[in-house]
C-alpha cells in the first residue's frame, strides 16, 4: 500500500506497490533487518524470517531484550533486500546494484495462539531449509514457553527494484575502462556432517 511512509524521495519509477513483486521477493529472501527505536536509540537486528498471506512472522527468545523490547506493539521498519548484480561504470559515481527490496511499516503483535505459533515455527524452518520441519523431533512445551512469535502486517510496504547495466554519461562511453554487470548468485554449500551424525543426507539438502 501507498502511503507518505513508503513513498520514496527520489527514484519513484523503481518502486512497486502490488502484492506480487512484495511477496516474490520476501519469498526469495531469507533474512530481514527488524528497525526500531528504544529510548531514543535507534536499533537494527538482523534475523530469519517467512512470510503466510498477508503477515510476516520472526520468533525469539521469551528472554530476548530485541524481542521483549517491541512485542507490544512497537511500531518497526522491516527490510529486505536481494542483490542481483554489481553495475561497473566508467565513474565511480555511476557504479550502481542491481537489486529487488521490500521495505515494511508495522506493528508488532505478539501471537498468543499455539497452533499459529506452530504453524509459524514450522513457516519460518522451512522457508530457510524446505522440508526440514517434516525431518526433526517434534517441539516441546518447554521450548515453546521459551519462545516468542510476533507477526506483522504487510498492508503498508513498498518495494523497489534496480535492473539493467550501467548509466553512464555520454562523455564517459568512449573511455578504455570495462563496464558491465557482474551478476550476484546465493547457493547452497555442499553440507558438512556433524561429528556424531549417523542419518544419511536427506533428499532435501542434497
Amino acid at each position: 500500500m501507498q502511503t507518505p511512509r513508503t513513498t520514496p524521495s527520489r527514484l519513484a519509477k523503481r518502486t512497486a506497490y502490488d502484492t506480487e513483486t512484495i511477496y516474490s521477493i520476501l519469498d526469495e529472501g531469507l533474512f530481514c533487518t527488524v528497525s526500531y527505536v528504544l529510548n531514543g536509540q535507534p536499533m537494527a537486528i538482523p534475523t530469519a524470517y517467512a512470510r503466510h498471506e498477508d503477515r510476516l512472522y520472526i520468533h525469539g527468545s521469551v528472554g530476548s531484550h530485541f524481542i521483549r523490547s517491541i512485542e507490544n506493539g512497537a511500531s518497526v521498519c522491516i527490510s529486505v533486500m536481494l542483490a542481483d548484480g554489481l553495475v561497473l561504470a566508467k565513474s565511480a559515481f555511476s557504479h550502481s546494484v542491481n537489486y529487488r527490496s521490500v521495505v515494511v511499516m508495522a506493528q508488532a503483535e505478539k501471537v498468543t495462539d499455539e497452533s499459529e505459533c506452530l504453524h509459524a515455527l514450522t513457516l519460518i524452518t522451512d522457508h530457510l531449509i524446505p522440508g526440514r520441519w517434516a525431518d526433526l523431533r517434534a517441539t516441546t512445551d518447554s521450548e515453546l514457553r521459551k519462545t516468542t512469535v510476533l507477526a506483522f502486517s504487510l498492508a503498508e510496504a513498498s518495494a523497489k527494484v534496480r535492473t539493467g547495466g550501467p548509466n553512464d554519461d555520454p562523455g564517459d562511453v568512449d573511455l578504455p575502462t570495462w563496464a558491465g554487470v557482474i551478476p550476484l548468485e546465493t547457493s547452497w554449500g555442499t553440507p558438512i556432517a556433524a561429528t556424531y551424525n549417523i542419518a544419511e543426507l536427506p533428499s532435501y539438502l542434497g
